[in-house]
């Protein structure tokens, strides 16, 4: 395996796995995954969406890639957290993982989060390529001592799946109902995935699995609980689907759904997995 630093700010990292597959990375810029080339039958793919002119702009959102959320998805009402948390907005620190299978990127409290989310924490997560799949895992810290209060929040990832057709999309292994975040109600799973061409923003699960299949690909999101609510989201006419895992709903914080706790000195592991099969 290789780690190889880019030669200006600004620009990927690249980790490429002894089977050839390599992932993208600019940890200054909020720990994003820019890219997941991946290997198999069909050749060799990039898998991810990423808008680079926009990614150009540091006044803009990105729109791509892996953007990783914390501590809350979504937005919060009442508070001046941005969309999302902070997390993506802030750099990280990047090295290898010490088996050679991957990279590790690490990120902790500042004066600035503790304005707007007073907890200090630690938050370490870990990118494995394995043949055909990326595994993820992050370990949510709370380094206060005794007496401190539990560290609250919610965890999600956002990856943005690239496709050249959103009328051939399909997607299996959501329940029968969902919520729709635009609308804020309940609604049948299916009615609101017949609006994936014109733009859909639902959340479900829990589920221990979503797949996608487009371009003669499958691409599965496997979860472990309680990382194991799903996100659809499209953005027309951005030719991509995203397939994200969640913790809590939006505004856990305040409504206390879903909402993860780690009490001082511990921590608190989450997990998925995407897998690429060939159709």
């Amino acid at each position: 395996m290789t780690l190889s630093a880019p030669h200006q700010p600004g620009e990927s990292w690249i980790f490429t796995a002894p089977h050839g597959d390599r992932l993208y990375l600019v940890p200054e810029r909020g720990g994003l995954v820019t890219g997941w080339s991946c290997h198999g039958p069909w050749g060799e793919r990039e898998l991810l969406y990423f808008d680079a002119e926009r990614f150009a702009d540091p006044t803009k959102s990105v729109r791509g890639g892996i953007p990783v959320l914390f501590p809350i998805c979504g937005g919060l009402e009442g508070s001046a957290m941005p969309q999302h948390g902070f997390a993506r907005d802030l750099s990280w620190q990047i090295s290898a993982l010490p088996d050679g299978d991957g990279v590790s990127l690490a990120l902790t409290n500042t004066p600035a989060t503790l304005v707007v989310f007073p907890h200090r924490f630690a938050l370490a997560l870990e990118f494995r390529l394995e043949p055909q799949a990326l595994a993820i895992t992050a370990r949510v810290s709370h380094p206060g001592g005794e007496g401190e209060a539990p560290l609250p929040f919610a965890f999600g990832l956002h990856p943005y799946f690239k496709v050249a057709d959103l009328q051939a999309v399909r997607l299996h292994g959501l329940p029968s109902q969902a919520t729709d975040q635009a609308a804020g109600a309940s609604a049948n799973t299916a009615d609101l995935l017949a609006s994936l061409p014109s733009g859909v923003d639902l959340l479900a699960g829990p589920t221990p699995a979503v797949r996608l299949e487009a371009g003669g690909l499958a691409i599965s999101l496997d979860t472990e609980a309680p990382l194991d609510l799903a996100v659809i989201w499209t953005d027309p006419p951005r030719p991509m689907v995203c397939i994200e895992p969640w913790t809590a709903p939006r505004g856990a914080l305040n409504s206390g759904e879903r909402l993860l706790q780690v009490q001082p000195g511990e921590s608190l592991e989450l997990a998925c997995r995407y897998r690429v099969e060939a159709l």
